[in-house]
């Protein structure tokens, strides 16, 4: 009886298709949300997966996936998260998610808080992985971030030269220009900026070293060691004054309480004449911590901004948006390309990682790919000055740079791994 009155609780949250439910060795149960969409089974070791499902499946449903407690016998994993994201915001309306979620508010406070210390150790936990891994999944200039896709079959490795294209044009990179990259990942967006216009000073920053041992020794190789330096560094404690500043995936990490500082840190590093560019991760909603899950395993201290928070910041420090677009779309595609290559390359990575492992970045890459398919989240990119004037009054310039800045980025100079990715 009491199994069944949980099973009527948790076919509330369910918003389309159909799910059948296997308990240990006991019986199935059968929930039908009444709704059009995919139907498949799992299969929960014991009932107490699936009571800490029911109080927390924001968190829960992720570890028993990855603990392989959770076992989807009937069905795709596709087709799971479909409907786990589809059905995510029925269950935080719901009363019992508010409750689950009230409980956990208490804590919430805390993780505001990303001091450097705490951003360091947030960023090795996730980027401080093996290179193989990355490798394994990544483009050859190891974009980390959304890729612009121009049509929907584009390949993974030119729909991410065309973003590090349309990035420059909305720099419109000059020769002599210093250019700033906050949280600069393996260097791949500031090797592609110095190809694009060598006559530039880039400095590049991250937190990971890992990303800074190659990144550093990845311009050596190029012999671009004199034009471009990687420091170890805290966006907080970058010092000097540049023309140019760019930063793609790092608003994210920040963390609720630094979104000020981000943005006036940006503010007091760029030239009155000054052009920066920020691409990054944001809901269309309220800012939201990122799902628990994700947070205790994936990015810890991840943060998705609003929009309108994005713009109150902006404008409390000087900064004027002159250019706003939405990559509407792109980055489910991204993720389910990454998704493709990372099992095609499933064996290699097993030489490094677990099973368990292997099944959490599964989770992870599917989760994420179906959060953009169905939830508000999206990616942006805004272009900012402290003068308006310091663009062109239409947007033409942006589309005929990008395409010259693709000629040269698909020339024979290439950045990042020596192999191609395993199709």
């Amino acid at each position: 009886m009491v199994i069944r009155c949980g099973m009527f609780l948790f076919c509330q949250f369910i918003a389309m298709g159909r799910l059948s439910i296997k308990l240990g060795k006991g019986g199935l149960y059968n929930l039908d949300s009444g709704q059009a969409g995919p139907h498949f089974t799992i299969h929960l070791a014991h009932h107490g997966v699936f009571w800490r499902i029911l109080m927390k499946p924001d968190l829960a449903i992720g570890e028993a996936y990855m603990d392989g407690t959770l076992v989807i016998s009937d069905g795709t994993l596709d087709d799971f998260m479909n409907i786990l994201m589809a059905s995510n915001n029925r269950w935080q309306r719901h009363w019992l998610g508010r409750l689950a979620q009230a409980g956990h508010a208490t804590a919430i406070w805390w993780w505001r808080l990303n001091m450097p210390y705490r951003a360091k150790a947030n960023v090795a936990h996730h980027y401080d992985l093996k290179d193989s891994l990355f490798e394994q999944f990544l483009d050859p200039r190891r974009q980390y971030s959304c890729a612009y896709f121009n049509k929907p079959d584009d390949p993974l490795a030119d729909a991410q030269i065309t973003k590090l294209a349309r990035l420059a044009a909305k720099l419109c990179l000059r020769p002599g220009q210093r250019v700033l990259d906050i949280g600069c990942g393996w260097g791949g967006l500031a090797n592609a900026l110095w190809e694009i216009e060598p006559r530039t000073r880039i400095t590049g920053i991250t937190l990971s070293e890992n990303q800074l041992t190659y990144a550093q020794q990845r311009a050596a190789e190029q012999g671009r060691g004199d034009q471009i330096d990687f420091h170890l560094r805290d966006y907080r404690h970058q010092t000097g004054r540049f023309e140019r500043i760019v930063s793609v995936g790092m608003l994210e990490h920040v963390g609720a309480a630094h979104f000020n500082s981000y943005f006036a840190t940006i503010a007091r590093l760029l030239t009155a004449d000054g052009l920066a560019v920020v691409h990054a991760i944001g809901v269309n909603a309220t800012m939201r911590r990122c799902n628990r899950w994700l947070n205790k395993y994936i990015f810890p201290g991840g943060y998705l901004p609003s929009l309108e928070q994005i713009v109150a910041c902006c404008s409390r420090h000087g900064l004027k948006i002159i250019d706003l677009e939405i990559l509407w779309g792109r980055y489910a595609e991204t993720l389910r390309q990454w998704r493709i290559a990372f099992e095609a390359n499933i064996d290699l990575i097993k030489q490094d990682y677990d099973d368990r492992f292997v099944r959490m970045w599964r989770f992870y890459l599917a989760g994420c790919e179906y959060f953009f398919r169905h939830q508000d989240g999206m990616v942006f990119q805004m272009q900012l000055a402290h003068d308006y004037n310091t663009v062109s009054a239409t947007r033409r310039y942006i589309a005929e740079l990008e395409d010259s800045y693709r000629t040269i980025l698909c020339s024979d100079t290439v950045f990042g791994q020596t192999r191609p990715l395993k199709k």
